[in-house]
């Protein structure tokens, strides 16, 4: 009776045991299915900074061209705050299904690892990085109402009223870090002013509040053309198309003030592989088209992009980068 009932007892073991390998064989297969048909819904774009921003507007172009491709509808959801945290932290914790995607920056993605005590993520454990796809080149902009109308007006103008306001989209971002490594190769002391989002900062700027940016062409392109600012240089190799009268920083003579802030595509880790590569082969081509190109141009904006295991080890260099500059300008941590 005994021996029955061991018996018995293994028949129910293989049972169980032949049910799991054939669940798993079944997952596997339903796996291999929907990597097969990605994508067959809408796809979620979470970006953590206001809509109509230089961040947004881009997203946007190269979102639309590979929802084309692609086939299915991206939606974007701007879910501004914390300097990109919130909206940042929102998409980590999305399922790793391809169907959430991320659009960042260089402060979410690598200065804040530095500024933030508390993130609720973290850029290189919770994301897989699918690529960068846009560098910004900083310009220098000023309100009409500030006196100054080249680089080194500025210069001066600064170290004879030290304090001046500039402002920022937060503490942390590509544009706070250009004013600290501004303020390190002139000697001038400038004030940081932080806001949530660029349309709260440039009304202030046209208004001669916070006369000063360090900004990507795109979030004070409206200012310039409505002649409440004026770009006094352009901190990168080469003039911008769309301010083909503004010099670079080194036709200004300050060749050493070269900066710039990046965008990145990621989803959630532990996102299939198959996806990860077929959004990267996506993105390289929506950004090799010629009106993208163009249009990012526009905005001010170079494509860029690379492959999974290249823009991995760009984000960790990122997050170095950003720690020496920050801990150079002595920028306390935020709780």
């Amino acid at each position: 009776m005994q021996k029955i009932e061991r018996l018995s007892g293994l028949g129910a073991i293989l049972a169980l045991t032949f049910g799991l390998i054939g669940g798993g064989a079944a997952q596997a297969q339903s796996a291999s299915q929907s990597l097969t048909d990605y994508p067959n819904r809408q796809i979620t774009a979470i970006i953590p900074f206001a809509a109509g921003s230089a961040s947004d507007v881009v997203s946007r172009i190269m979102f639309a061209q590979m929802s084309k491709s692609m086939g299915q509808t991206i939606v974007v959801e701007n879910r501004p705050g914390a300097g990109g945290n919130n909206g940042t932290a929102d998409a980590a914790k999305a399922a790793p299904d391809g169907y959430t995607m991320l659009g960042s920056g260089s402060g979410p993605m690598a200065a804040n690892v530095t500024l933030y005590k508390q993130l609720g993520y973290d850029p290189q454990k919770d994301f897989e990085v699918i690529s960068p796809f846009a560098a910004f080149t900083i310009v220098i902009a000023a309100s009409n109402k500030l006196p100054v109308n080249n680089l080194q007006e500025l210069i001066a103008y600064g170290k004879d009223h030290p304090g001046l306001n500039y402002g920022s989209v937060g503490i942390g971002s590509s544009q706070h870090l250009a004013g600290e490594y501004f303020s390190q190769l002139t000697g001038v002391k400038m004030t940081h002013v932080p806001y949530k989002n660029i349309g709260q900062y440039v009304p202030d700027m046209i208004a001669g509040d916070v006369p000063l940016g360090f900004q990507w062409y795109p979030n004070v392109a409206a200012a310039i053309n409505a002649k409440g600012a004026k770009a006094l240089a352009v901190a990168g190799t080469n003039r911008l198309d769309t301010l083909p009268d503004t010099p670079t920083v080194n036709e200004a003579g300050l060749p050493d003030y070269l900066v710039s802030g990046w965008f990145a595509l990621s989803v959630p880790k532990g996102t299939p592989d198959a996806i990860v590569k077929k959004l990267n082969d996506e993105m390289k081509k929506a950004l090799a088209d010629p009106d993208v190109r163009a249009r990012f141009q526009q905005q001010g904006a170079e494509t860029s992009h690379l492959a999974p295991d290249q823009s991995k080890k760009f984000i960790a260099d990122e997050i170095v980068k950003y720690r020496d500059i920050i801990t150079k300008a002595g920028i306390p941590q935020i709780e």
